[in-house]
């Protein structure tokens, strides 16, 4: 597998200090695989090499469920709800999601919005977005115990949230797997307990050209990094961060820690169209939230 540069100093800055000079006794365990368009890695410690493979099959198949759910390139739960309008019995990680989202959207005032889909398709194909901006709105999404409908023409995407849902994906099953100690990196990364020698873990902070900004420890806690100018779209190259309303991003890079990688994941999307005094209000709304970079 390539890995981007961006990509690879994230991951190359959490194993420097996980990994002591000398040699280990034992080995991490490390994977690689690809999920909503990102590369994916794990580092586990003290996996004995026969389980291994049994655990990348269920990791795979972890995975194989957030594609289904959320995927804009295949016929997933997300893909059906943009093309129908509506979504009978959604998932229950599709619910969790769209609570999530919702949450986020009031505490950032409205600039965590996935309803910004229609204004991605629109600049992708080099139209005016002026139009489609009049069909964004989360709160014209209706939401329901056993349905989710959209307004005729709307779209939603979890392009800003997903990967940090995938990485809290596969925490949960390395929980569950009794592994309590973990590095994993789905585009927003997620650690449990530290790497070898007892260290924390340390996850590296990549701006929009790759180069490395920081580095923070990392223990029980998820860091998600967004940069407006990481990703272009469409013919203008327009920042692939959109506000509702149009406005401009007003930062390159911004990072955020929280207790999951799907909460700092929507906050540093959402804070890189907010102004400073904005942030910090809406951290406040989430206990366990931290600002770990803003330029």
């Amino acid at each position: 597998m390539t890995l981007s540069r961006r990509r690879f100093l994230t991951i190359s800055a959490a194993a420097s200090v996980a990994l002591p000079a000398q040699a280990q006794a034992t080995e991490p365990a490390i994977w690689h695989g690809r999920a909503l368009g990102a590369d994916v890695s794990l580092r586990v410690e003290g996996l004995a090499p026969a389980a291994s493979a049994r655990l990348w099959r269920r990791v795979a198949r972890v995975l194989e469920e957030v594609e289904a759910r959320f995927s804009l390139f295949r016929r997933s739960e997300l893909v059906r709800l943009n093309e129908t309008g509506i979504l009978a019995h959604p998932s229950a990680d599709m619910r969790a999601l769209i609570a999530l989202s919702g949450q986020l959207n009031t505490a950032t005032g409205g600039a965590f919005d996935p309803s910004v889909q229609v204004i991605w398709q629109a600049l992708s194909e080099a139209r005016d977005p002026s139009k489609a901006r009049q069909l964004v709105g989360w709160q014209k999404v209706e939401i329901d115990a056993d349905r989710i409908r959209l307004a005729p023409g709307a779209a939603l995407t979890f392009n800003g949230i997903a990967q940090g849902f995938a990485a809290d994906q596969i925490a949960a099953l390395m929980r569950q797997e009794g592994l309590g100690n973990v590095l994993i990196d789905a585009g927003e990364v997620a650690a449990l307990g530290h790497g070898a020698g007892g260290h924390p873990w340390r996850a590296g902070i990549a701006g929009p050209d790759g180069a490395l900004l920081a580095e923070r420890p990392l223990a029980n806690r998820a860091l998600a990094t967004s940069s407006p100018a990481a990703t272009r779209v469409g013919p203008d190259r327009a920042a692939h961060i959109l506000h509702p309303d149009g406005r401009a991003p007003l930062w390159q890079t911004v990072s955020v820690s929280a207790p999951t990688a799907a909460l700092a994941d929507g906050l540093s999307t959402a804070f890189c169209l907010m102004k400073d005094h904005e942030i910090m209000q809406a951290l406040a709304a989430f206990p366990g939230t931290r600002l770990e970079y803003l330029g």
